[in-house]
């Protein structure tokens, strides 16, 4: 009976053939059969990244539920108990969710969707947030807690972000330790093979760095980093369309250098480093006042990218803030914390959750081209309501498994 078990539309995405060849490639494969093979318990944290107000048993409830339905529902059979669908977790760790988050979630706007692209170039933000996990000893000392002087309630789960502004589809993911903080996570992001020609890169003043930058540049992508107002810019040449020409220079060898720039001996254009262009602009009514926002972009020459679609491509990195929101607040729930009381789990619960909410935004990218809308018109927490009621009808089966049991 366990061979007809999905999370229904998002089986599409996550095929039974594509389960079993990761999990043999992790040697999680089990000796025998049994209730909760490897494969099902794939599908059953993705499950559970749905369902977060609901117990193991439930969850599974809804997996087999359907199977009534097909006749395939065998005498005999019974849901597992939580103890055994907990100990089947831990028989599959982590590393499988993230192998198959890894292999499924690419970019996905197409040049037709609209809100995804500007001069050319695929928009992407990286940024980095967090969620809270149960306070067992197992999170606290693998994890650690958000507070620095003051400990928290929970365990605090740091991570870091790569998501395609256009769909909100989130393409790369870092977990972090104790100890690990966004810079370090975004750092593995950008070095990890993702970042590739063809897209725009943004990050906020949080995560500006000379080193990052320097990442992006190498692995031949674009980038637009916004920058704080303690990083010193020296105008070299007003451009055309009021922004300004630049030289960032390397931050090691500018901070061994910074007495001979006092002194006049050598200039910043002496060191390593790149040109690079700045557009600054004010956003009105921000808090006390209006507020001064400076972008640095290798996007040199204005009649690729003018001042206007530099700061207008920068509005879509906000974005990436309403998706830490689906995340957070529809698909895991306001005020709730993540189920795993042990570090490994805590992270397939993650991965699971990330593969899910891709996906989901999957699908809504699809329904937006096909009705030929911007993906940002579609509600994420109807289509997320949709897929729940998926999980437990007919529907939960892949096409092909329906077609054999139909013959």
């Amino acid at each position: 009976m366990t061979d007809h078990i999905g999370v229904g539309v998002l089986t599409r995405l996550v095929p039974r053939e594509l389960v079993d060849e990761v999990v043999i490639s992790r040697d999680r494969k089990e000796q025998r059969n049994g209730k909760l093979p490897a494969r099902v318990m794939v599908y059953f944290v993705m499950a559970l990244a749905l369902f977060y107000g609901d117990g193991y048993e439930e969850v599974m409830r809804k997996l087999v539920d359907g199977l009534r339905h097909m006749g395939t529902w065998r005498r005999g059979w019974s849901v597992p108990t939580p103890g055994a669908l907990c100990l089947a977790r831990q028989r599959l760790g982590s590393e499988v969710m993230r192998d198959l988050y890894e292999r499924v979630a690419v970019p996905c706007a197409m040049r037709s969707t609209q809100g995804a692209w500007v001069g050319g170039r695929r928009l992407m933000s990286l940024d980095g947030f967090g969620m809270e996990a149960p306070d067992s000893e197992e999170n606290a000392a693998y994890f650690g807690y958000a507070g620095k002087k003051e400990r928290c309630t929970f365990p605090f789960v740091r991570l870091a972000g790569l998501a395609e502004c256009g769909t909100h589809a989130v393409v790369a993911a870092e977990i972090g330790c104790r100890g690990e903080g966004e810079e370090t996570l975004a750092g593995r992001i950008l070095s990890s093979g993702v970042i590739e020609p063809g897209i725009l890169v943004m990050v906020d003043a949080g995560l500006y760095s000379y080193r990052h930058l320097r990442m992006v540049l190498d692995a031949g992508a674009d980038a637009l980093f916004r920058v704080g107002a303690n990083v010193h810019l020296p105008i070299i040449k007003w451009l055309p369309d009021g922004s300004y020409l630049t030289y960032i220079a390397d931050s090691d060898e500018k901070r061994k250098a910074s007495a001979k720039i006092r002194s006049g001996r050598i200039r910043v254009t002496d060191l390593a480093g790149f040109y690079a262009r700045v557009v600054e602009y004010e956003v009105p009514d921000r808090g006390d006042g209006d507020e001064l926002i400076a972008l640095v972009t290798n996007v040199i020459d204005p009649n690729d990218l003018n001042a206007v679609d530099l700061a207008t491509a920068y509005h879509e990195r906000w974005e990436v803030e309403l998706v830490v929101d689906e995340l957070k607040t529809h698909q895991r729930g306001s005020a709730v914390i993540l189920r795993s009381r042990k570090p490994d789990l805590v992270k397939q619960e993650v991965w699971g959750m990330l593969l899910t909410h891709y996906a989901i935004r999957h699908l809504m990218r699809e329904a937006a081209d096909q009705a030929d809308l911007d993906p940002d018109r579609i509600s994420f927490v109807r289509s997320l309501r949709v897929v729940r009621r998926q999980v437990s009808n007919q529907a939960a089966f892949s096409p092909s498994a329906a077609r054999r049991e139909a013959r």
